[in-house]
């Protein structure tokens, strides 16, 4: 089963929200179940996985990476990938947390800057047994902690998560386990999964995180003039063409299915103001969003 899959189901069970828990949880896994593939998303939070026993693929959209007894894997909430078990077999750890949880500790860099987490970085590394020892004692003392009423329990978790990143830093990346296809396509096909992944939005409070060309070539680590010419050389179009297409389709359907008022949908799509989006949704219709959604009503 995918990590993803056990905090659902740990968070169903108990019916609380995952901040609710401090933006932080620890798991250790021991389970049997045929090889099946999860759905190929992304997750709403980051993680570090330690695979103690078995094997699994996890596919990003450029490549997939065959891990065993020893893996670290390390996700952004940026980046969409699927596990698939290889044996039904599998023993691990993780621990999945908010950007909130890090941000009082992680004072000038977020776990997003760091290669482990970046869309292109070595995200995938494989201990030895003497550095997987290290890290499932951390995870040991993650699990005691969460488990206990410390006040600061939370500041003692960041520390421990600090720690798992300074030991997988030290390991050296697998060179030779990615495969990957030409790197216009690659960088493309990796702006519109990380694009597309940020819809639909479903809650007021939801927010894109990531809307302008700038913005995508920072998540990738790419200069932007590379993103925007491999991008028009493989789709033909402008990523601010993609990106605006993305976000007035979005825009149609929060009018059209959900009651909120046009500054919360404009928020949710990234304008910080109501009439930013109004302009932005003009130019591209022709129509303000309150007109287009009168249009809706009188169509019934």
């Amino acid at each position: 089963m995918d990590p993803h899959e056990h905090i659902q189901q740990f968070l169903r069970r108990h019916g609380r929200a995952f901040n609710d828990v401090g933006g932080f949880y620890v798991y250790r896994v021991d389970d049997t179940h045929p090889a099946h593939p999860s759905p190929f998303t992304r997750r709403d939070y980051y993680k570090i996985a330690l695979l103690l026993e078995g094997e699994a693929l996890v596919t990003y959209a450029d490549r997939s990476i065959r891990v065993k007894s020893g893996a670290v894997i390390f996700s952004n909430p940026m980046i969409p990938y699927a596990w698939q078990r290889v044996s039904e077999k599998q023993r691990y750890y993780f621990c999945l947390f908010t950007g909130e949880f890090v941000s009082n500790q992680l004072k000038r860099e977020s776990p997003a800057e760091s290669s482990l987490f970046k869309v292109q970085g070595d995200h995938v590394l494989f201990a030895d047994e003497p550095a997987k020892e290290r890290m499932a004692g951390i995870f040991e003392m993650m699990l005691q902690e969460a488990e206990g009423h410390y006040k600061y329990k939370y500041d003692v978790l960041r520390n421990h998560v600090q720690l798992l990143i300074h030991e997988a830093l030290k390991i050296a990346p697998p060179v030779d386990s990615y495969s990957h296809t030409s790197s216009a396509d690659r960088i493309t096909e990796l702006f519109l999964e990380l694009l597309a992944r940020q819809f639909p939005i479903t809650a007021t409070h939801d927010r894109i995180r990531i809307k302008t060309a700038a913005a995508f070539a920072a998540q990738l680590s790419v200069h932007v003039n590379y993103l925007n010419k491999s991008v028009k050389t493989v789709t033909g179009k402008t990523t601010t063409e993609l990106i605006a297409a993305h976000v007035i389709k979005e825009a149609r359907a929060l009018l059209q299915h959900t009651n909120w008022d046009v500054a919360e949908i404009g928020y949710s799509l990234g304008f910080g103001h109501a009439s930013n989006f109004n302009f932005f949704f003009r130019k591209m219709t022709g129509e303000t969003p309150n007109r287009f959604r009168a249009g809706l009503l009188t169509q019934h």
